[in-house]
């Protein structure tokens, strides 16, 4: 039997506020066990939570960003449940009116291919604790650290039929909030969380089978694989005469497998209700003009722009735009006159590659894109190859100075004296007579060989298109 995969995602936003949803509390990552927890993430009793304002302006801006229903009156809900990690026996989140209705969002596969995904809502809620099972002696801890910071669920519609959607779904809605400024994107803190339900039907049934959650997702490697993990146990199970049950399931990265955690709970299992401490939330026009006017041009309409005003292909404008500070490096590079056809790929490989070996992101670059400019500039007007600005680049990265006080210091200006390069072409020419003769026999390759001797002399400094010309003329039989 062909099946087929239905997949929808729960994504888990960190909001990159200061202080905590309902309370002033710090939520900066990396602090001691329960030192960043007060009275009111705790539920004391005679504490009251108040709303933190930027967490909503951050939640509409998420909103307008993709089109969605913005919900002028939201409300908060006691979501009811008991679990070590959640001191005050209830969650506070939104349930039958959250601050975000529907919206959509346009996914690209790999062969191009483009799919809109419906957004079923985004809802603020508070984080829960964390429970630590690591070095206790077999016994768990809780820090409640994590209680109280701002989350955006952003829930999917069930549009995604295979991993691959799924996994470029979370990419750009991982790209999106970062590209916002509404969340740091640090999947390995916790900032970036991915609950997966997936089910399977036979091909061609409209009615969706049983699905089962998979909790809290850290990396997209690792939504790809417990994916593929439970699709095919599901199938396995079903296809031997089994029934899928409707669970929650932990994946465990290790052992690249899924487990049971619980039986999955329905809505009314959490018996929200609306939470009597906190009073709804109205939305006036006049907040969502001045969050809409503060809205940063998206990934989709700066590829876009990319590939018209600088003539990009789709490649590098999907490279370039992956990330809000790259982009903004580029187009640096490119404002001091460089080409940019030259910018993009000197950004995307020499930098990218020296960055990556360092471990260093592009806003800790230590050469500038007025330093990466001048060097291509020097480039364009033939003071130096190619080769010898590989040189120049890896010196203003040691912080030697910018691209002319380098090459002066170092003496690296391209040999561009045509009467220079033919003597010393000459002189390969006279101290090599039997590659002369093998080229001039119609073995094209030796040009390689003459060209590299060149080189060698100047020290790769002649310039190559010259060389290789004058070398052509005078190999000529």
């Amino acid at each position: 039997m062909q099946w087929e995969t239905v997949i929808g995602l729960e994504v888990h936003t960190q909001l990159a506020t200061q202080s905590k949803i309902f309370s002033g509390a710090s939520t900066a990552y990396g602090a001691e066990p329960n030192t960043q927890a007060c009275n009111v993430d705790l539920g004391f009793p005679g504490v009251l939570p108040v709303l933190n304002q930027q967490a909503v302006s951050m939640a509409l801006k998420f909103g307008l960003a993709v089109g969605a229903e913005i919900g002028r009156r939201s409300v908060f809900a006691r979501k009811n449940y008991f679990y070590p990690d959640l001191p005050k026996g209830y969650q506070i989140s939104q349930f039958e009116l959250p601050i975000i209705g529907k919206g959509s969002i346009t996914i690209e596969l790999a062969d191009g291919e483009q799919k809109v995904i419906g957004i079923t809502r985004a809802h603020l809620e508070e984080d829960a604790g964390k429970s630590l099972h690591e070095d206790f002696h077999g016994m768990s801890g809780i820090d409640l650290n994590r209680a109280g910071t701002p989350l955006l669920e952003i829930v999917s519609e069930p549009d995604m039929r295979s991993i691959k959607e799924a996994v470029a779904y979370a990419r750009k809605i991982h790209q999106l909030v970062v590209y916002l400024g509404i969340c740091d994107g640090n999947m390995q803190e916790g900032s970036f969380r991915v609950d997966a339900n997936l089910s399977i039907r036979p091909k061609g049934q409209e009615a969706f089978g049983t699905r089962t959650e998979l909790k809290n997702i850290n990396s997209f490697r690792f939504l790809e694989r417990a994916l593929k993990f439970e699709l095919e146990r599901q199938i396995d199970l079903v296809e031997s005469g089994g029934k899928v049950v409707q669970e929650t399931r932990l994946y465990d990265a290790d052992r690249d497998e899924t487990r049971s955690m619980r039986s999955k709970e329905e809505a009314n299992d959490y018996r929200y209700f609306p939470d009597p401490d906190l009073l709804p939330v109205e939305v006036e026009e006049e907040l969502l003009e001045a969050i809409r006017a503060e809205l940063p041009e998206l990934p989709d309409a700066k590829r876009q722009r990319f590939e018209q005003e600088y003539g990009l292909s789709d490649q590098d404008a999907d490279g370039l735009t992956a990330s809000r500070p790259l982009a903004d490096y580029f187009e640096a590079v490119a404002a001091t006159g460089a080409e940019p056809k030259m910018a993009a790929n000197w950004v995307t490989m020499e930098l990218a590659g020296a960055l990556n070996k360092a471990g260093l992101g592009i806003e800790a670059s230590p050469v500038s894109p007025q330093q990466l400019g001048g060097l291509l500039a020097r480039i364009a007007d033939g003071t130096i190859s190619g080769k010898i600005a590989k040189q120049v680049f890896e010196a203003i990265w040691n912080g030697e100075g910018d691209a002319d006080a380098i090459i002066e210091a170092k003496g690296l200006k391209q040999i561009t004296d045509t009467a220079a390069i033919e003597s010393i072409i000459d002189e390969i020419i006279g101290g090599n007579p039997k590659q002369v003769e093998q080229f001039r026999a119609g073995k094209e390759k030796l040009l390689g060989f003459f060209v590299g001797q060149v080189m060698k002399v100047t020290q790769g400094k002649a310039n190559p298109g010259q060389v290789n010309e004058l070398l052509r003329k005078k190999l000529a039989p």
